[in-house]
């Protein structure tokens, strides 16, 4: 996080909250360099014997206020935003979706050249209170390389499968990510649109469906 222009805000049971007040390129590429290393570590870990380690990253951007709250014997320094709620759900989300990394829409325009990273849009999600939904993409280049390459082949097929999905063709949705599942069993993400898209074949979806996923938990 430092060698990336970052802070780490605090800990959070087994978690990290990191700010990086420049560009979010430099949270990305934390994000990436991260999974990079832990992967090393990994290794380590499996001549020891031991379990390997996973993780979720989730990256926001927006305005957030930086300051000290509490009262006169305890007090800590912190930052509070809708945008530190987001970030919270979209990483909670990686484990839903199987992904290492994901980025609101907010933080992929606001890249110099998001062409130059591999990503995917995964869906939109809508925060309960909030009336805005917010699309959401996954980053893979974090990946290992198998699953890279094979991220890369079946883009095709996914992003076709989401586009018959959203415009309730749920048929041709779920013929999309069967394909995919048959290069890649591995992907999470194509398999829970699968299920869902037999789901609204069997029972229809409800009156005003427009695709998007409200989030009431992290």
């Amino acid at each position: 996080i430092r060698e990336h222009h970052g802070f780490i805000d605090k800990f959070i049971g087994d978690a990290v909250m990191a700010i990086f007040p420049g560009q979010p390129e430099n949270a990305l590429n934390a994000a990436v360099d991260m999974l990079s290393q832990l992967r090393l570590y990994n290794i380590h870990r499996q001549h020891s014997h031991y379990k390997s380690i996973h993780v979720g990253i989730g990256l926001h951007t927006g305005n957030v206020m930086l300051g000290t709250i509490g009262e006169s014997e305890r007090m800590d320094g912190t930052v509070i935003a809708d945008a530190v709620n987001l970030t919270a759900r979209l990483e909670g989300l990686t484990k839903r979706y199987g992904a290492s990394i994901l980025i609101s829409e907010h933080t992929l325009a606001k890249l110099t050249e998001p062409q130059t990273y591999n990503h995917r849009f995964l869906g939109k999600i809508q925060v309960k209170g909030k009336n805005e939904a917010v699309s959401v993409f996954e980053i893979y280049d974090g990946d290992p390389e198998k699953v890279r390459e094979l991220k890369m082949e079946t883009n095709a097929d996914f992003e076709e499968g989401l586009q018959h999905y959203f415009a309730k063709e749920f048929v041709a949705a779920a013929g999309c990510f069967k394909q995919v599942l048959g290069v890649n069993p591995t992907d999470k993400t194509a398999r829970l649109y699968l299920e869902r898209s037999a789901q609204f074949m069997v029972h229809g979806v409800p009156e005003g469906w427009q695709g998007v996923e409200v989030i009431e938990n992290k």
